[in-house]
C-alpha cells in the first residue's frame, strides 16, 4: 500500500513535471526541423530542455542536467526552469554566459551552500545556446556538457567548463562565452551525460563519447524525425 501511494505521488508530479517543459507545438513554431529524445530514468526527471524565442530572428535553447535522479534531480530541475525564466524573459538578460553565472550566484543563495556548516554540491550541468538566424551565429555556454556541430558529414565537439552551475571545490570563475558561425546544413545536437553514460551491450560498457559521434554522423543524412528514432534504436 505504501508503494502504490509513493508511485501515485510522483506519477502525479510527473504531470507537474511534463507541464512545465517547453510544448511541442511551441518548437515547433520557434527551431522548425529539430527533435527530442527525453526519457527519465525514474519517471520524473532531473533532466530537461527549455526554449524561448527572443524574436523571429533570436532563440534560446537549455539543455539541463540536475544533480540527483528522480525526484531529488526533479525538485532541482523546477528551480532550473524558474531561475532561467526569471532572468531571461522577466528580467531580459539575453547574454548566455552572464545567464549561467546568475543562475549559479541563485542557486548558491537559495541552497545556503555559502553556509560552511550547510554546504553541499548541489547544482546542474546546463548548456545555453542563443542562436541568431539573422547573422547566422551561435552564442552559447555549457557547463559540465559538450556541444556537438553536424557539418559536412563530421561531428565537431566544442568543450564547455568543467564545473557546474551551483556550488563546487574550486576557485569560483566566471562562465566562457564560445560562437560559432553557422553554414547552411549545419545541424547542433544538445544532450545530458544520460546518453553516453547509459551502460549496455553485451560487455555492460557505457555507450561512451565516440559511439555518440557516430551515431551522429550516421545519422546526417536522413530527416530530423527519423534522426529520432536511430537515437532512440541505440539507445535501446
Amino acid at each position: 500500500d505504501q508503494n502504490t501511494h509513493i508511485l501515485d505521488s510522483i506519477t502525479y508530479a510527473k504531470r507537474i513535471q511534463d507541464a512545465i517543459l517547453t510544448s511541442a507545438q511551441y518548437m515547433d513554431n520557434s527551431l522548425g526541423e529539430y527533435f527530442v529524445f527525453y526519457q527519465p530514468k525514474d519517471i520524473v526527471s532531473g533532466d530537461f530542455y527549455w526554449v524561448y524565442e527572443l524574436s523571429p530572428d533570436h532563440v534560446m535553447v537549455a539543455v539541463s542536467d540536475c544533480t540527483g535522479h528522480g525526484v531529488p534531480g526533479a525538485f532541482m530541475s523546477m528551480i532550473g526552469n524558474s531561475l532561467l525564466n526569471e532572468i531571461i524573459i522577466e528580467n531580459g538578460n539575453e547574454e548566455v554566459d552572464n545567464v549561467l553565472d546568475n543562475m549559479r550566484a541563485h542557486i548558491i543563495k537559495a541552497l545556503h551552500q555559502d553556509d560552511e556548516k550547510h554546504k553541499a554540491m548541489d547544482g546542474m550541468d546546463l548548456t545555453l545556446v542563443k542562436i541568431d538566424k539573422k547573422n547566422k551565429k551561435l552564442s552559447f555556454s555549457s557547463a559540465g556538457h559538450r556541444v556537438y556541430l553536424l557539418r559536412d558529414g563530421k561531428c565537431i565537439d566544442y568543450k564547455g567548463d568543467a564545473f557546474p552551475v551551483g556550488s563546487y571545490y574550486g576557485e569560483e570563475k566566471p562562465f566562457s562565452l564560445q560562437e560559432i558561425i553557422i553554414q547552411p546544413g549545419d545541424s547542433l545536437y544538445l544532450t545530458t551525460d544520460g546518453f553516453t553514460d547509459q551502460f549496455g551491450g553485451p560487455n555492460r560498457k557505457k555507450f561512451g563519447l565516440n559511439n555518440l559521434k557516430e551515431l551522429i554522423m550516421s545519422s546526417s543524412y536522413v530527416p530530423m524525425d527519423k534522426q529520432k528514432d536511430n537515437f532512440s534504436n541505440a539507445f535501446e
